[in-house]
């Protein structure tokens, strides 16, 4: 018998390789959120401009948590990131901070909660700019979780 799809969705390539990585919320970790994820992610054999993409939305969002989940303390942020066979880079980074009480204004370019004016409000809008996808949920209070999707080409396609 053949298998039938259950829904309109395509079904997902499966995954590959996968990693989890746990660290405080201080600003220096961004370097090295976007170092361990270059290299994690150097085994699908991106083209350099598209690992620049996703490490750039990457920086956004650990950003985000540094100083927006935790704007009075150091918390601790997780990122998950899974390789599927075809090509695409699911990374996820969760926070348990304050979470966000209006995604939809939060994704508005140029809004932020920064009343000293030291932010753009970009950070959403440059995750989007270098991502196939971008997947919020959040819950004030509680935390929020970002997964950034990109498929990659590669070299080998180029």
């Amino acid at each position: 018998m053949k298998d039938k799809k259950l829904s309109g969705r395509p079904k997902l390539s499966p995954i590959c390789n996968e990693m989890k990585l746990d660290f405080p919320s201080h600003s220096r970790n961004e370097a090295f959120a976007r170092a361990a994820a270059g290299a994690f992610i150097a085994s699908l054999d991106p083209t350099a401009s598209e690992l620049s993409d996703i490490k750039c939305a990457l920086s956004e969002a650990v950003t985000n948590c540094t100083v927006h989940a935790y704007p009075d303390k150091i918390g601790m942020i997780r990122l998950e990131i899974k390789l599927r066979e075809d090509g695409t880079v699911m990374l996820t980074v969760k926070d348990k901070g304050v979470g966000i009480p209006d995604i939809a204004k939060a994704r508005e370019p140029l809004f932020t909660t920064d009343a000293a004016g030291e932010r753009s409000g970009m950070g959403f809008t440059v995750m989007e700019g270098f991502s196939d996808s971008v997947k919020i949920r959040s819950v004030p209070g509680k935390g929020t979780s970002v997964t950034l999707i990109r498929r990659l080409q590669g070299k080998s396609s180029s």
